[in-house]
């Protein structure tokens, strides 16, 4: 068996672990339960015991090269300290890579632990086998409660000055707009996000002009994007009028993304990508009125791209690229991006 690695995707409420081997092929994966009220000492302890599993069961016919930790969060990377974690309280300024490599004793066999941010680490995965496959620039943007996301140059994340280069949910869309977690006003996941569509529902609702989503919300305890989805598909003129309103935002933000950054393709991950067909055509229609390098490099068809298989993405990339075409389309890897991902960081680093 070749060489391999652990990827890790460390969530507040899983924790998933998979052995990868170097071409890319799912040898195994674990899934546990975050169980964050128990300490973070007895979350670390668990995640260790499964690399260990893992690479103990995988080591005899193939070399471990390490682990890669996708965590949500701010990292300081030369130090491997977790210093910012809405998702996992009591993490704060803890040295969570030092940890996990005084447990594992890997220093003796030269594998090594790589912590990275889980958003950056689901576009790299994209881009080794998803969506991006053969896509040595691109982005991701994660459209889930906020809007995460990451950045790929030549087939490596790009982390910016100190690790923080992909923050696209908290770039202003909306000047004097909606208060963000973050301290600002107006940041794009205030209005591209499944909370948002959330929000935009609740104010549809209040205003006494949407019966079936007030409706909605009063009978269904797990109300959110989905069942507003549902409704807008069902052809509810509100439900379709908040996902034209998040569609035309998300279309903004991509604009100005793909006038700065002149990527090859840019990718849409996370739950809310998943009501793609009722915010991509005004998310297009934006575009093309806000972005001159968009305009001026679109497919003539850039819905299509969304129905293709993954070869048949990459395929249909390559094809175009004597015309350079900006390609925008859908996540391939769903949840296991991250792990695919932090996999893949361990090899880089090696």
């Amino acid at each position: 068996m070749p060489d391999f690695s652990i990827g890790v995707d460390l969530g507040g409420t899983n924790l998933r672990i998979a052995a990868v081997s170097g071409e890319g092929q799912l040898l195994e994966k674990v899934t546990l339960g975050t169980k964050l009220a128990l300490g973070r000492d007895h979350v670390i302890n668990e995640m260790c015991d499964a690399i260990q599993g893992l690479s103990g069961k995988y080591e005899a016919a193939g070399r471990f090269l390490g682990a890669g930790i996708g965590v949500p969060g701010l990292i300081d990377l030369q130090t491997g300290m977790m210093r910012k974690a809405v998702n996992l309280p009591g993490w704060e300024n803890y040295p969570v890579r030092a940890e996990i490599e005084r447990r594992l004793g890997l220093a003796k066999n030269g594998a090594r632990v790589v912590l990275e941010n889980d958003a950056r680490v689901a576009a790299l995965g994209e881009q080794w086998l998803g969506a991006a496959r053969g896509v040595a620039n691109m982005a991701v943007l994660t459209l889930g409660t906020g809007i995460g996301g990451g950045i790929v140059l030549g087939g490596k994340i790009w982390h910016g000055m100190n690790g923080m280069a992909g923050e696209f949910g908290h770039v202003t869309i909306e000047p004097e707009g909606h208060p963000c977690g973050c301290g600002n006003r107006g940041c794009a996941e205030q209005y591209a996000s499944a909370s948002a569509i959330v929000r935009m529902a609740r104010e549809a609702i209040a205003s006494g002009q949407a019966p079936l989503l007030a409706k909605a919300a009063s009978s269904d305890a797990e109300f959110g994007a989905k069942s507003i989805y549902n409704l807008a598909m069902q052809g509810d003129e509100p439900a379709r009028r908040i996902f034209r309103s998040f569609g035309r935002y998300l279309g903004l933000l991509l604009a100005g993304l793909v006038n700065v950054l002149n990527l090859e393709m840019y990718v849409i991950g996370g739950g809310a990508s998943s009501a793609w067909d009722a915010f991509a055509p005004s998310m297009f229609e934006e575009l093309r009125q806000r972005s001159v390098v968009y305009a001026g490099t679109a497919p003539a068809d850039p819905l299509k791209s969304e129905s293709l298989g993954k070869h048949e993405v990459a395929s249909a990339h390559s094809e175009s690229r004597g015309e350079r075409k900006t390609i925008i389309t859908r996540a391939l890897l769903g949840s296991d991006a991250g792990l695919y991902g932090a996999a893949r960081v361990a090899v880089l680093a090696v």
